[in-house]
């Protein structure tokens, strides 16, 4: 690995607000705001959108949307054959 070209690889907490659910692992993220950790230490801090915490894949509350009656009309096409 040639030396001064890569990213600084560090641990980071990634912290989703929707789910009040944070983890640390190592990231070359970088971010201007900080978190104490449960072990004392402080380390860069990450907001992120989505995380396992509150997928719905994960948490399993996927939800189906009809849109203008699109199971219908396929039934009606194509039935139980």
């Amino acid at each position: 690995m040639k030396q001064g070209i890569h990213p600084e690889y560090r641990p980071v907490v990634f912290r989703d607000k929707a789910a009040d659910f944070a983890f640390l692992t190592r990231s070359t993220v970088t971010g201007d705001r900080t978190i104490e950790w449960e072990d004392g230490n402080t380390y860069p801090l990450v907001d992120v959108e989505i995380s396992s915490a509150s997928h719905p894949f994960y948490t399993g509350n996927a939800r189906v949307v009809d849109t203008a009656g699109r199971v219908e009309r396929f039934q009606r096409r194509y039935g139980q054959r």
